[in-house]
């Protein structure tokens, strides 16, 4: 087995899978992971740039996390969760560990950037991507996993902190961003927690 292929389906002792067995489940689970892929890339990036990092590297820790999910398909419970969480970790060790600059530019097209000036515009449009610098990290966390659609209870069991850790964060980031210039209409309320 490849480093780049996803663990194997287990069969029960004494069941031995044929050929075509074999390539049927590792056809099913190639399709099943690009789905998720398609489904997830775009806001994982996003995800990460909420967090401070810059497109090159948000798009380089995604494609790591993407690529770590793949190979361990069929052992991941809850992959949306999973790949935000090693993609937030490694974001953080990234910003502990600042090497090189990225370059400024994406060389060539791919399928997060058709055109490489798509991003540009794409940053633009995001006004509140100009208010997350000044926030310290906990509160840029928290607003990406709430963007991603997180409740303040899941966010506080991927971050291993309290729930009302996670709302203090979200508070102090609504009240910094309610003064900054650029955000004068931004009023982004935590997402309702579900009732049983």
């Amino acid at each position: 087995m490849s480093d780049h292929d996803p663990e194997r389906t287990t069969y029960p002792p004494g069941v031995v899978p044929d050929e075509d067995t074999e390539a049927l489940c590792q056809a099913a689970t190639n399709e099943a992971f690009s789905c998720f892929y398609r489904a997830t890339i775009r806001s994982l990036v996003g995800f990460l740039l909420i967090q401070g990092a810059s497109l090159p590297t948000a798009a380089e820790i995604a494609q790591e996390a993407m690529i770590k999910a793949y190979r361990r398909w069929n052992t991941v419970t809850h992959p949306k969760a999973w790949v935000y969480t090693v993609a937030g970790r490694a974001l953080v060790r990234h910003v502990a560990d600042i090497r090189e600059d990225p370059c400024e530019r994406t060389p060539e097209p791919t399928y997060l950037l058709p055109a490489p000036d798509m991003a540009a515009e794409w940053e633009v449009r995001q006004d509140l991507l100009r208010i997350l610098p000044s926030l310290p990290i906990r509160q840029r966390q928290v607003l990406a996993w709430t963007f991603a659609g997180y409740t303040p209870s899941e966010i506080a069991q991927q971050l291993r902190i309290t729930p009302d850790a996670v709302r203090a964060s979200l508070k102090k980031a609504r009240r910094a961003a309610s003064r900054h210039p650029s955000a004068a209409d931004y009023h982004a309320e935590p997402p309702r927690e579900e009732k049983p």
